[in-house]
């Protein structure tokens, strides 16, 4: 069994329709930054500017966050250029898990971009299966398919039960975005 200061690093996934996937693996680099480690946070089809983002950037010594997508909600088929997008991010992230200059890597919404077909589950498994040991691997999104869960070594579902968007609040800034 494996000590307090041993590094050995362990693949988490947060998973499910209820809000919280991307905040926990955000907190977790928080705490992971606040503990002196450096954290890589590649986020797939997602882009954009978000409150959550510019927090992060008063700690780019410890942080780096890098976006894959286009900032497009995917219905039917992803364009030429999300699958592109995606796969670009996938070989940096193959660089960047091996390296083991980051104690903390946060795939966020790698399950989304598996759903909507812009990798496949096993090129996941691959991208994980080359992380440096003392790698923590984070994996956010919906729809976590049952390979990616029996990969992990923590696995949390996020389960809606009651949200305010059935009754028609919209995302607000600093809350949900």
């Amino acid at each position: 069994m494996l000590g307090q200061g041993d590094m050995k690093g362990y693949i988490h996934v947060y998973t499910g329709e209820g809000k919280g996937k991307t905040t926990a693996a955000f907190g977790l680099a928080l705490r992971a930054a606040g503990a002196g480690y450096k954290v890589f946070l590649a986020q797939f089809v997602k882009e954009g500017d978000y409150s959550e983002l510019k927090a992060l950037k008063r700690l780019d010594d410890f942080i780096t966050v890098e976006q894959f997508g286009l900032g497009r909600f995917i219905k039917g088929e992803p364009a030429e250029s999300d699958i592109k997008a995606a796969r670009r991010g996938l070989k940096k992230m193959r660089k960047i898990l091996s390296s083991g200059d980051y104690r903390v890597v946060i795939l966020d919404e790698a399950n989304i971009a598996l759903d909507y077909g812009l990798f496949s589950t096993q090129e996941l498994i691959d991208l994980a299966d080359c992380r440096a040991e003392e790698t923590e691997l984070v994996i956010t999104g919906r729809y976590a398919p049952q390979e990616i869960i029996e990969k992990a070594d923590l696995v949390t579902e996020m389960k809606a039960i009651k949200h305010y968007y059935d009754v028609g609040v919209q995302a607000r800034i600093g809350i949900e975005k």
